[in-house]
C-alpha cells in the first residue's frame, strides 16, 4: 500500500492506494495518529485506489473515527469501489461514518 497525504490546515486528506490489511495497516495507523497529534482534527480518507481492507485495516478506520470524535473532530469517507463498499457494509461501519462519492464532497461534509 502506498498512502498519498495532503493536509489543508486542520484537514487531512488520506489516500491508501492497494491493499489495507494486516501488513500495511500499521502504516496508516502511525500517519493518522502523527496527524491527529500535530492538530488535525477533520480527516478524510480517500478509498477510490483502494482495492481491499481487511479487518485489520477496519480496525485502523475505526480508530481514527474514535480519536477524532474525541477531538469534536470528523471523519469522512470518500470514493469507495464497490468491493470495498461491501466490507464497510457488512461490517456495519457505513452507519459509522459519512460517506461521499468523491473527496471534494468529502472535504465539504468534514467541514460542515
Amino acid at each position: 500500500m502506498n498512502l498519498d497525504q495532503e493536509i489543508r490546515g486542520d484537514l487531512a486528506i488520506l489516500k491508501p492506494v492497494g491493499r489495507l490489511d494486516s501488513a500495511t495497516s500499521p502504516d496508516l495507523e502511525r500517519t493518522v495518529l502523527e496527524c491527529i497529534d500535530q492538530g488535525c482534527r477533520r480527516m478524510v480518507l480517500d478509498l477510490g485506489r483502494m482495492d481491499y481492507v481487511s479487518s485489520a485495516g477496519l480496525r485502523v478506520i475505526l480508530l481514527a473515527g474514535k480519536k477524532l470524535r474525541a477531538t469534536q473532530g470528523k471523519l469522512v469517507l470518500a470514493g469507495m469501489h464497490d468491493a470495498v463498499r461491501d466490507v464497510f457494509e457488512m461490517s456495519g461501519f457505513l452507519t459509522l461514518f459519512a460517506v461521499t462519492p468523491d473527496v471534494e464532497q468529502a472535504v465539504a461534509a468534514a467541514v460542515a
